[in-house]
Parts: structure tokens; C-alpha cells; sequence
């Protein structure tokens, strides 16, 4: 059984607890107020819920709310201050002073969450929340809502609306039911600011229930009803995702900010600089497959910039103990590479002691220094030195040692390198490193830093281009560095070791192997499918972090991965369109009026759908021949995604003949075997159109 998993914390809120609030997140402290039903005093359930997820959650006791107590705090909740007279309280007074507004205010415009619960006929509990929110263009109304159409329900209970064109809809994501309790109403002036409203047969009809606004860099949540997210109520119909969302809303600050800065020691060490510098030099000299042309450049600059790397190397290895034989090994096949006239290199005993994946300790950093080429950058041959760091969460280490052991995984992060890296690669591989027989593979390297930056940015421009409601959650996401970068590599750990499981599973690395491309898309495809699921069961089991790698799967294939890159053999794209394709003609997804909506209660059992589909094609290609099965696998892709009209592979032109020598059906795979739909050539465009629209006019 799992241990249970934690994950770390982004954003802290704080429960004001020292204005006579009629709740407390402190289970004695409720049970003070209310010894024969805690629970009618309590939000301490609301509180886990926030502590279950990327929330640190505390309580303020005492003392004024000045600017110390703010600048530690990301999201603060008052919630329904009152005087003695009418309800059980924690204590205090329940009037801010004009001070706490003002340094209150000025939280909220810098960026702070507000959280405002308010109460049915609100005047008569001496509060003075309306001063507070007056800033805000919000107040609470001094009226008792009922709604006698109701079904017969007790009027006192109002069923909650959305209210049309809401600025934050988003935040009403999974919610379809809410019920307030003897609430009161809201006045709010911003045009969209109202959330949920009363139904048109409440008195009053039509009213503001909860609403949302934006003030300078913060926001802010009023609620007319306390009892809504109370320990009675919070598991009732859809107020628990609600209580999540409006969190999620408020805070989005804190996600924005949440990026732990790279300060390497051994970045800024001259020796680096030096060998960083020196292999430049180098690598300008090299021919594509690594070799130096000595009828173009003299040897002896070669040996030259060698010893100078072999130096800074010397200097530069008390900063890497952990390193000491690879990098006691590098020189010697450096300089037998310049004594035997600059040839084709071969690194095999140096890649043999980099062992990176024997030292996977959250921060460690590795010094590399190889001949190899860059993937997505170029398939030339040259020498490249980096810095990396291995981020591993402690979540990670645990899901790796008790569920998904992959003992070759390694998450890495650039600190520095040389200019091959200037480029789109995203892996380190023993594969690229120049040698002169196939490499073991000891461990396999993937920059989770550039793949989850990658993701942010194409899910945020695609998002505005396709106006898609992200959930708050989700919007968090892509708005966190940190959280993005182990969200990524969660779902790297996760679907490298997918590879390895199910029917006829293919090498993690089959790119090595002769298929159509589309072979590789559904591989590719079916262990991110799994990890969808994966994920999804940690969900359920109570690790909610495990949300954050579905969304990334999901919209890193079907707003990433078909854009991106060129069209020739685009086998990540190509799972992306058919992934898109799957959930557009199963209606979950829909593109309508240039707006793209997801129907978020269907998604996971759709996923699964096409999961099985590609799993069942795996377990009859047991059974075929390879010619068949490449060709049922072309249908399958073909089903969802329209294959170019000149395809000699479609159904219709497909021609049967002997399949003695399979590399020539693989001969008339075109380039571009399934072009782009007309969303992905509309959506290409819209981010053409904004990326040229960011960087404005031209200069003359």
C-alpha cells in the first residue's frame, strides 16, 4: 500500500480569528462555541480540504490585522464577523479598525486573496465588513433571501444560479448545485462581478449570491451565506469544489510567484566559464560527425582548446565528488581523441562512469562534457558541456520507490552549456554521446525545466486563443514554474515506466527501430493515456496533486504537441491530432463559435475509451503480421484523423501485395501522412497572429 504522499505547499491562507468570527478552523475552539453541535461553529473541514492540496492553512488569534501579519500570508478569510448578542464567537471585537482596512486593502491591490463571508440581515451583527468592501465595489445587503418556488423546500434554503456573463465563471468549474442557507444578498457594481444569483422566483429575484472581483494585482470573493462551506455543509452537493475553486481564484498571485531561482556555485565559477568558453571554441572546429578536418584547421588549436578544458575540468571537480571518476575519465578520452588525429570520437568509457542516476538527491548537480548531438536541435556531432541539477521532490522519490520503480529515470534541470543546447533538445540520452558501439543504457535524462516551460506557455496562448475556461486549478498550474516543473516530472516517471508494461510493449527508446511514424504515436500516445489513468487513481486514493498531470497531458498534446515542430514523421503531434480528433466526435470536446469548451465530467471515461481502443489493437497485433498490423494501426489513426488525400496507406489506395520485405510498405509512408485539421491550421494561425501582435510594429 502506498504511503501516504505530501505534497509542497504554494500559497498560505489565513483564517482571521480575532474579530469576533462566528467560525473557527480550530476543532476546540468550535467545540467551545458550540459544545452540543461543534460542527455548526466549525470550518475546520474546509480548512483540510485547502491543507489536502497546495495550501498551508492558519489561523490568526490575536492582535490587529497590521502589514506583518499580511506579508506572510497569500489569501485571508474573514468569516462572518459578529458581536456576542447574536452569535457564539471567538472573541474580539468584530470592527476592523479604519487602519486594518487600509493595510488590508493594500494587501489585496499587491497581489493578496480575500476571502469575505457574509450573513443574512447583516446590519444587526455590528460588523463593518460593507466599510472593507466598499474598495472593492462590493457590499452585503441587509435583507433575508427566501424562494418559495422552490419545489416545496424550506424557503430559507435558495438554490444558487449562475449569473450570466460572469467575469470569474471559471471558478464555478464542476459546479452544478449550490444551495445557500438563510444568506443574505450582494450589491456589486462591476459589470460581471456577481457569480451566482437567487433564482427569478426568490425574493429578492435575480440578487447577487457570491461574487468575484479583480482589485490591482489581488482579488476578492464576498459570499452572502457563512453556514456555505461550514463543517455542516461543505460536503454537501458541489460546495466542496466550489470552496477549492474560489481558493484557487483568490490566490492566483501566489501561484505566479512560486519560481525557485538556479543559484549554482558552480556556474559562477571562472573554471566553468573557462570550459564553457573553451568547448565553443572547439566544437566550432568539428565536422558533423565529430571529427576535425585537418586540411581545414590546425591540430595543434585543437590540442590547445583540449588542455584548456582538460584544466578548467581539474578545477572544476572538488565542486562534483560525486563525479570523480567520470571526470577523472574525460580527459583520457579527450586527449586519446587529439593523439589519434581528431577522428570520429568515441566516449564509451567516460559515458560508462556517468551514472547520474545513482545520485538522485533533490539540488545535486552533474558537470557534463561530451561529443553527442541535441535532439530537435541538430544531428550533428560536436562536444557540449553543461551544468544540470536533479530536482526530486520528495513525492517523487516515494512514488518511485514504492509504485513506479524506474531505477534509470532521471529528472534534470540546465544550469549552463555550451551552444547546442541553444536549442529545442529536451533530453540527455547515452544514445547521442559518440561512440564507437551502441551505448548501454544506464539512465535516461529528461529537462523537465524546458519540456514544463513549453507546456505553460503554449497552454496559456492557447487558452486565450481558443478562449477556454481553464479551471482554477489548471490556471494555477500554468501560471507556477515550480509546479509545473513537478507536475512534469511526476508524468515523465509515471509514463517512462508505462513503457514498459502491457501488451507488447515497445523499447521506451523504438525511435532506433524502422516503423511508420505512426507506430511510434501510438506508443507514445498509449503510455500517456496510462498515466492519465495512472494519475487519476491517485486522485481517488488522495494524492489530488496527481490532477496537475492530467491537465498536463491533456493540454500539452492537444494544444502543444501538433503545432509544434515540423510536419515530417511528427509522431507526438500526430497523437496529439488523434487525441483531439477522439474527444471532438465523442462531443467532449467542442469547438463552437472559435471557442473551445470541455465537458470536464466526461473527460477521464473518454480518455479511457480511446486508452482501450489502442490497447486493443496492441493485443490483435500479437496475432498479425507486421505489414497487418502496421496497417491496422493506419485505420485506427485514420477513424479520427483524415489521411493525406496522396496516402497510398489509406484504405481506399491501399494496394495488397507481398509483404516478404516490410521496408518497402515503409517506403511509402509520406512525410506528411496525417496533415493538420482545420482547427490545428486555424489555431496555428490565431498564435501566429498574437506572437506577432506581442512583439508590435516593425522598426524602420
Amino acid at each position: 500500500m502506498l504511503t501516504p504522499l505530501r505534497q509542497r505547499k504554494v500559497a498560505r491562507i489565513v483564517f482571521d480569528e480575532s474579530h469576533g468570527e462566528a467560525w473557527s478552523i480550530r476543532p476546540d475552539t468550535a467545540a467551545i462555541m458550540r459544545p452540543e453541535h461543534p460542527a455548526a461553529a466549525s470550518y475546520a473541514a474546509a480548512a483540510a480540504t485547502l491543507a489536502e492540496r497546495d495550501f498551508e492553512v492558519a489561523a490568526h488569534t490575536g492582535g490587529a490585522l497590521t502589514a506583518d501579519v499580511l506579508d506572510h500570508t497569500d489569501v485571508l478569510v474573514i468569516a462572518h464577523p459578529s458581536a456576542p448578542k447574536w452569535e457564539r464567537t471567538v472573541g474580539g471585537s468584530p470592527v476592523l479598525s479604519d487602519e486594518e482596512i487600509a493595510a488590508v486593502v493594500r494587501f489585496v491591490a499587491a497581489g493578496g486573496g480575500l476571502v469575505v463571508l457574509g450573513e443574512t440581515e447583516q446590519d444587526k451583527y455590528g460588523a463593518n465588513l460593507n466599510d472593507l468592501l466598499a474598495s472593492f465595489g462590493v457590499g452585503i445587503e441587509n435583507v433575508t433571501a427566501f424562494d418559495y418556488g422552490d419545489g416545496g423546500e424550506v424557503p430559507t434554503w435558495v438554490t444558487a444560479e449562475a449569473a450570466p456573463a460572469a467575469g470569474a465563471a471559471a471558478a464555478l468549474y464542476l459546479v452544478d448545485e449550490v444551495r445557500f442557507y438563510r444568506a443574505g444578498t450582494l450589491v456589486a457594481s462591476g459589470s460581471g462581478a456577481a457569480l451566482l444569483r437567487t433564482s427569478a422566483t426568490a425574493q429578492p429575484p435575480q440578487a447577487a449570491l457570491l461574487a468575484a472581483v479583480a482589485h490591482g494585482d489581488g482579488r476578492v470573493v464576498v459570499a452572502a451565506d457563512s453556514d456555505l462551506f461550514g463543517d455542516d455543509f461543505l460536503g454537501r452537493r458541489d460546495h466542496r469544489q466550489l470552496w477549492l475553486n474560489l481558493v484557487y481564484w483568490v490566490a492566483l498571485a501566489a501561484f505566479r510567484a512560486d519560481q525557485t531561482p538556479i543559484v549554482s556555485q558552480a556556474a559562477q565559477d571562472p573554471a566553468w566559464q573557462r570550459l564553457r568558453g573553451e568547448t565553443n571554441a572547439l566544437r566550432r572546429l568539428q565536422e558533423s560527425n565529430g571529427e576535425v578536418d585537418p586540411q581545414r584547421h590546425d591540430l595543434a588549436d585543437v590540442r590547445a582548446h583540449a588542455e584548456a578544458m582538460i584544466e578548467s575540468l581539474d578545477a572544476l571537480t572538488p565542486r562534483f565528488p560525486h563525479q570523480k571518476e567520470y571526470l577523472a575519465q574525460v580527459p583520457v578520452d579527450l586527449r586519446s581523441w587529439v593523439d589519434g588525429g581528431c577522428a570520429k570520437p568515441d566516449f564509451t568509457a567516460s559515458l560508462a562512469l556517468f551514472r547520474p542516476e545513482q545520485h538522485r538527491r533533490d539540488g545535486v548537480e552533474h558537470l557534463v562534457l561530451f561529443p553527442m548531438y541535441t535532439p530537435n536541435g541538430s544531428a550533428d556531432t560536436r562536444f557540449e558541456a553543461l551544468i544540470v541539477r536533479t530536482p526530486w521532490p520528495e513525492f517523487v522519490a516515494q512514488l518511485e520507490r514504492e509504485e513506479f520503480d524506474n531505477g534509470k529515470f532521471v529528472p534534470v534541470q540546465l544550469v549552463d552549456y555550451t551552444e547546442g543546447y541553444d536549442s529545442e533538445c529536451a533530453v540527455l540520452f547515452p544514445e547521442t554521446v559518440s561512440l564507437a558501439a551502441r551505448p548501454t543504457n544506464n539512465f535516461g535524462g529528461i529537462f523537465c525545466d524546458r519540456e514544463s516551460s513549453r507546456f505553460r506557455r503554449a497552454t496559456a496562448a492557447g487558452a486565450e486563443a481558443l478562449r477556454i475556461d481553464l479551471p482554477p486549478d489548471a490556471r494555477a498550474l500554468v501560471s507556477s514554474a515550480d509546479l509545473a516543473l513537478e507536475t512534469y516530472i511526476m508524468w515523465d516517471l509515471i509514463h517512462d515506466r508505462w513503457h514498459s508494461h502491457g501488451e507488447l510493449p515497445f523499447d521506451p527508446f523504438m525511435i532506433r527501430q524502422r516503423l511508420p511514424y505512426w507506430m511510434y504515436s501510438l506508443e507514445e500516445l498509449r503510455v500517456d493515456l496510462a498515466t492519465y489513468g495512472s494519475a487519476g487513481e491517485l486522485a481517488r486514493r488522495g494524492f489530488p496533486f496527481a490532477r496537475y498531470v492530467q491537465y498536463a497531458i491533456l493540454f500539452d498534446r492537444i494544444l502543444r504537441f501538433p503545432i509544434t515542430g515540423n510536419r515530417v514523421r511528427n509522431y507526438d503531434g500526430l497523437g496529439g491530432q488523434l487525441l483531439f480528433a477522439f474527444l471532438h466526435q465523442r462531443g467532449v470536446l467542442r469547438w463552437s463559435d472559435n471557442r473551445l469548451t470541455i465537458d470536464w465530467e466526461r473527460i477521464e471515461g473518454d480518455v479511457a475509451a480511446l486508452r482501450e481502443r489502442v490497447e486493443a489493437l496492441y493485443r490483435g497485433g500479437i496475432d498479425m503480421s507486421k505489414v497487418s498490423y502496421w496497417t491496422a494501426a493506419h485505420d485506427l489513426v485514420a477513424e479520427y484523423v483524415t489521411p493525406n488525400v496522396a496516402s497510398a496507406w489509406s484504405r481506399e489506395a491501399r494496394v495488397v501485395s507481398d509483404e516478404a520485405e516490410p521496408s518497402a510498405w515503409i517506403d511509402r509512408v509520406l512525410a506528411d501522412e496525417f496533415p493538420l485539421s482545420t482547427f490545428y491550421l486555424t489555431l496555428q494561425k490565431k498564435l501566429t497572429d498574437m506572437a506577432e501582435a506581442a512583439r508590435g510594429p516593425a522598426h524602420v
